[in-house]
Parts: C-alpha cells; structure tokens; sequence
C-alpha cells in the first residue's frame, strides 16, 4: 500500500466509527486528489470528505479546493435521502397491497452506518418469489414505476429494474439473487430458497421492512462480494458492509452454518481474508461479532487481497481493461468447477486460451441477453459476435485505460489470487 491507500483506510475507518481524523502533516494537492478519486471510485465520497474536512491538514488547503468535493458530497447525501424516503413510500404501498418483498443490501446495510445517507446506494434491491413476480410487477406499475431497460425480458430475466420520471429512486426486483445460467456462481441461489418463510421484519425510520434472517443475510453479503470477485472484484464499500453487520447482528448469526456453506462454494478462505482486512483496517470486532475460534483458525493472507480490493473500484469498475479482464476470471472459474482448467492465460492454446475465445465468442444464452433478437433467431449468433467485437474494439479506441493485453494480464494475475484462496486449483 502507498501513502494515499493508507489515508483513504485510516478515514474510512473514522466514518465508520463516526469520528474525525486528525491529520496534521503536509498532504499535497495532488495527493488530496488521488485521495478524492479513490472516494469516488469506491463510492465512499461523502463518508471520506465528512471524516477529513476538518483536519488540521485539510484546514491549510485553499478553500476553493475543496469546494468541488463538498458540493459533490452534499449533492450525494440529498439524492440518497431522497432515494431512502420515496423507496420507503413505494414499499409501504407494496405492503399495503399484500406483497411482502424481502430487502436485501442496500437500505439494510445503511441503517448500520452512523450516517446512513453517508452510504450511498445506486438502487434497492427486492427480492420476490417467481410465482409473485407479475403481481408486484403491476404493482409497481401501478404506482408509477416503469421498466428502466426497454430490452429486458421481464419473463425470462432473474432481476427487472424499475424507475420513475422524476425521481432519483431505482429498484432491482429479483426473482433469484444470482443469474441461475452462471456457471460460476448460479448454483448459489440454492442457500437462498427458504428465506421468504424465514424472513426477519427490521424497522427503518419507522416503516416496517422484511428482509433475510441475520445468517442468510449475512451470507448473502459475503457471496455476493465473491460473486464480484469473480468477476472483476469489488471495493472496501462491501467489506464495510459485511463488517457493519456481523458487528451488529453477530450473535444471531450462526457462524458454522456460515462456514461449511461457505467451503461448499470454496469461499471459506476469502471470507476469513475479507474479515482480517475488517479486523486489522476497519472496525471488526471478533468479540462483538462472537466469531467463533474454528473461523479464526483459517490460515488466510490478506494482503494481497487487499491490494485487489483497492485497485479494483465499487464493483471492479476502477478502469476498462480490469471490467473486461472478468471473461479470464469468470472462464476460469467455470473451467475449474468443471474439472477442465489447463495452463496459464497467454493467448490460444495455453491454460486459459480458451478464455480469450469466450470473451470474443460468448455462448447463445450468455449472448441473448444482449441482443434481444437472437431470442427469435438465434442462427443470426455469427452476425451478434460481429456487433459485439466492433463494439469492444470502440471502446479501446475511446480509452486509454482499455487495453487488451493489460486485461489479460490483470485476469492471470487474479486468477493466482483466486489459486491462492483455493478458490480454484492451483496448477
């Protein structure tokens, strides 16, 4: 870690503890900024700039310097505080109407924080039985709610968002958690079929809310943070998340239920790594957590993971070349739970060529997402991997943090990361 990662740490663990930091040594106005953009990237601006702003090494700055982060922090808390309130409303009709969607995530994981609004959240996430799909469907419809993407198959997608004109509020509805077509990480709907009937009722700013009981939930957050990894990775945001919460609820988590599920989808590693980083840089607490010493018997570096963690963005967004990397990852993940996995990725023919193949020619059920008319003409697929490589080729022409040789180079280098947390065999 350099400098500018060990300030970013050191402030977002004072947000969470609601507390100020103290700096009082020369920070350079290139430095302020790294800072910033390592805020935004990870989606903790107003929960940063809240924990800075005062400190004696912000004081010396020119006012106008930090003007543009304040105004940014404020605009994000104002839409956030929206979002929460007309979300609230929208669910109390839902509930009025006799649906009861379970909440996962975000307005769950914001009333952990000390400033809930400080953790901003790009939409809610509810999720409702198959069978109940159409009927909230309508129901949201009739409230003023409209599909956000035109190209969606409301039938057969897992997850349908919704919007409203007018208003910043963005709902995910799930009919599953995962994509069930995943190779990777479908099979985790499984851990999740019973929570409708064994769900918890929480109350956020005095509006009843149903969500997971505290195990699956908190297991939720922990794969849902694996299925990112997998991918292109995730940021410290979900590591709060997951801190918050076992701090929070604990006691009513039951840790080796969490655990052998855990080695059953080879995450067991991951996750006691993921709660050292919270241990050593954040706020976790063994003792409040009540973590049990079977979990703290798992050997697991962390660091090398955390170094992913900070390079890598809200959802391993940070830049072009690590998004697209995910094809490397995900075709490794998925060659592995197959038994097929051979050398390393260099090009066709090695280990993971096959991966390069994928990311250029993906599978007619990965491509009908995309391209809604191969749902009706599925032989015109030659013609869609066409439009998806010229489009792939634009988007490296308009960046310069898109790069294919940087994308294959940061997939090997996650994939050893995923061999060392035996997340795949290592080879």
């Amino acid at each position: 870690m350099d400098k500018i990662d060990k300030l970013f740490l050191k402030a977002l663990k004072a947000s969470l503890c609601n507390k100020k930091v103290n700096w009082d040594f020369e920070i350079g106005t290139e430095e302020w900024l790294r800072l910033f953009r390592q805020s935004e990237i990870h989606h903790v601006l107003p929960m940063i700039y809240d924990a800075v702003y005062d400190c004696p090494s912000a004081r010396g700055m020119d006012p106008a310097f930090l003007k543009p982060f304040k105004k940014k922090t404020v605009q994000q808390v104002m839409v956030q505080t929206i979002k929460t309130s007309e979300f609230l409303q929208l669910y109390q009709f839902l509930r009025q109407a006799g649906i009861r969607p379970v909440m996962v995530k975000g307005i769950v994981c914001r009333e952990l924080y000390p400033n809930p609004d400080y953790r901003v959240s790009g939409d809610e996430d509810m999720l409702i039985p198959p069978d109940l799909f159409e009927q909230c469907h309508d129901r949201m419809l009739e409230y003023g709610m409209t599909v956000a993407d035109p190209n969606v198959d409301i039938q057969g997608a897992y997850e349908v968002p919704y919007g409203k004109t007018g208003s910043p509020v963005y709902v995910e509805l799930h009919k599953y958690l995962f994509s069930p077509d995943s190779g990777a990480f479908g099979g985790f709907n499984r851990f999740f079929e019973t929570v409708h009937d064994q769900a918890v009722e929480l109350e956020i700013q005095g509006v009843p809310v149903a969500a997971m009981d505290y195990t699956s939930h908190f297991f939720y957050l922990i794969c849902h943070a694996f299925k990112h990894f997998l991918h292109s990775g995730f940021g410290l945001r979900q590591v709060c998340d997951i801190v918050l919460f076992a701090n929070r609820y604990g006691s009513c988590i039951d840790w080796q239920e969490v655990l052998e599920k855990c080695r059953a989808v080879q995450a067991e590693k991951f996750t006691a790594a993921l709660l050292k980083i919270g241990e050593k840089y954040l706020t976790f607490s063994p003792e409040k957590a009540c973590f049990p010493d079977e979990w703290r018997q798992i050997q697991a570096d962390e660091t090398a993971l955390l170094e992913d963690l900070l390079s890598s963005g809200i959802y391993g967004n940070s830049n072009m070349s690590r998004k697209h990397s995910s094809n490397i990852t995900l075709s490794a993940v998925e060659a592995d739970r197959k038994g097929k996995m051979k050398g390393k990725v260099k090009g066709k023919g090695s280990r993971h060529g096959n991966a390069i193949l994928k990311t250029l020619f993906p599978p007619l059920k990965v491509m009908k997402a995309r391209y809604l008319y191969l749902r009706k003409y599925p032989f015109l697929l030659p013609a869609a991997w066409c439009s998806r490589i010229l489009k792939y080729r634009r988007e490296i022409s308009r960046s310069t943090e898109n790069n294919a040789a940087d994308s294959i180079r940061i997939g090997n280098e996650r994939i050893k990361l995923m061999e060392e947390y035996g997340i795949i065999e290592k080879q």
